[in-house]
């Protein structure tokens, strides 16, 4: 008997601890209820590491396999500090970039190409910009420009320990599938 199997998506990322993914869940809520929009529930709170690639469904525990041997067990606090725009359609909380978590992302980089042939931001001119989305994609221009006027003279101010990152799959939502903690 054949069974095709289908490539599902995935993303590396951290996840903020409760209560801050409370915190920004909520702020992504209030502006669904007050805009209209859902893009960013879409996926839980986080900080991209390595952005969505596919992957054999049927080889997921593989995929975990390799990811488990990442090791990077050096603690670092990130930062939380007040909004940016990738203009003409994103708002997010500004994660300034640290040398642990530049460390981090360098690290996890190469070894996904190395043990799982995956490619990131390696030929993206944008770089590692980490932030953590909290409007985007369905965002209409004019809406973009309000809520940009509203977020620019908010404060926000936080900030956790990272305890490790997860892999998150693509079902009708993005889902947390395995937590990697250090």
């Amino acid at each position: 008997m054949y069974f095709y199997y289908m490539n599902k998506k995935y993303f590396i990322a951290i996840i903020p601890p409760s209560p801050i993914i409370n915190e920004i869940e909520d702020m992504k809520k209030k502006i669904v209820l007050l805009h209209n929009t859902k893009g960013a529930l879409r996926s839980p709170a986080h900080i991209t590491l390595h952005r969505p690639f596919e992957w054999k469904e049927k080889n997921e525990e593989i995929l975990i396999n390799q990811l488990s041997q990442f090791k990077s067990e050096k603690p670092f606090l990130i930062p939380l500090k007040n909004f940016g725009f990738f203009e003409p359609r994103v708002v997010f909380i500004n994660v300034p970039n640290s040398k642990g978590l530049t460390e981090l992302y360098t690290e996890l980089k190469h070894f996904c190409q190395k043990k799982l042939k995956l490619l990131n931001e390696v030929n993206d001119l944008r770089g590692f910009h980490p932030h953590i989305t909290i409007a985007f994609r369905d965002l209409k221009k004019p809406l973009f420009y309000e809520l940009k006027k509203e977020f620019e003279s908010k404060e926000y101010n936080n900030s956790f320990n990272y305890s490790g990152f997860s892999l998150l799959k693509f079902e009708k939502t993005w889902e947390v599938m395995h937590n990697f903690l250090i």
